[in-house]
């Protein structure tokens, strides 16, 4: 598969994050071709605050190989990842990462800040973003536009 195919799989998982009124982000961990692990938003509904879409996905790759490193993993998100999401990107030893949508508010793998330039951390991901951006950021203005104008309408 493509990275846009994979990233069409993010995006149905942000899809689940929608129906249950939570931010639509997915994202999906992949090992040698393969779709390992899966996740889509759901702080809210968790009451999670570290129930990300990419954390749930890493936890669920984690076990479904039974280790914590990911190695020779990548990981498709459809926003790019927060600072909390980056560093457990990094322990995770994802080799790769690819997000669709910038963050211009959170987005720690470049917008406002670059969590994966430092050269001292033991650990290089590497990161490209702009996968299927355009889908990525329509799906998340819906979501908030709608939201607004259901707050306007109480």
């Amino acid at each position: 598969m493509t990275d846009a195919e994979y990233m069409q799989h993010a995006l149905r998982l942000a899809d689940q994050a929608r129906a249950i009124d939570e931010v639509p982000v997915g994202a999906v961990v992949v090992k040698d071709g393969e779709i390992i692990g899966r996740g889509f938003n759901a702080p809210i509904t968790r009451h999670d605050p570290s129930a990300h879409a990419e954390i749930r996905a890493v936890r669920d790759a984690a076990q479904h190989i039974g280790n914590y490193r990911l190695v020779d993993c990548e990981l498709f998100v459809t926003l790019e990842p927060c600072l909390m999401c980056a560093g457990a990107i990094m322990h995770a030893r994802v080799a790769r990462l690819v997000y669709g949508a910038s963050d211009l508010k959170t987005g720690a793998c470049g917008s406002v800040l670059n969590a994966f330039g430092y050269p001292s951390l033991n650990h290089h991901t590497v990161v490209s973003g702009g996968i299927l951006a355009a889908e990525c950021g329509e799906q998340l203005s819906r979501f908030f536009a709608l939201r607004r104008a259901q707050k306007k309408a109480q």
